[in-house]
């Protein structure tokens, strides 16, 4: 989602492998002063689609700011004082986003949903990470998001690409066409 929206690609440069491991390293670090896990890709791919703003600098200056007034009593306050509907209203907007972009790839890359692979992929993805379900092993928790996208995997990896059914559908087609052919 994010290379779409800036037109760059992101797996090149920096490399997927360099944004895994600053992801992690900062996780580390927040959790090592009592911070809470960062997120650098679901709020900030929304405000991006929203803003248009894609300049690494102004998120910067934007995230030093944020820290800055978080020391201020007043500029809290007055934060707080914003309706708590208007604060809905606003994630609605910023999460339907994200999942609007990720919608809008694959319209771009023209996915077939008339091929029962991709519609059982994409139903399981919607059902269990919009739906809330979760997995549980010990202390251990997967949320629906992260399970959402583990099971996509998994379903993209395990599943054929065309079905039994599909593949038997279009050997009839040929051979009727084969018919035709030498009638």
């Amino acid at each position: 989602v994010l290379n779409s929206l800036t037109k760059r690609d992101f797996f090149k440069n920096p490399g997927l492998h360099r944004t895994m491991l600053g992801d992690g390293l900062s996780t580390i670090i927040a959790g090592f002063i009592g911070g809470p896990p960062t997120t650098s890709y679901g709020e900030n791919i929304g405000v991006l689609a929203m803003t248009k703003v894609h300049s690494v600098w102004v998120l910067a200056g934007a995230a030093f700011f944020a820290i800055l007034f978080s020391f201020i009593g007043k500029v809290a306050a007055v934060i707080e004082s914003i309706p708590m509907p208007v604060i809905g209203g606003i994630s609605f907007l910023l999460f339907g986003t994200i999942a609007s972009n990720g919608l809008k790839i694959i319209v771009d890359n023209k996915i077939d949903f008339g091929e029962k692979r991709n519609m059982l992929i994409a139903s399981v993805i919607l059902v269990i990470g919009i739906g809330g379900a979760y997995l549980q092993l010990g202390s251990f928790q997967l949320t629906s998001v992260a399970l959402s996208t583990i099971m996509g995997m998994l379903l993209n990896w395990i599943l054929p690409k065309e079905a039994a059914s599909e593949k038997a559908l279009e050997e009839k087609k040929d051979k009727e066409k084969e018919q035709k052919y030498f009638n």
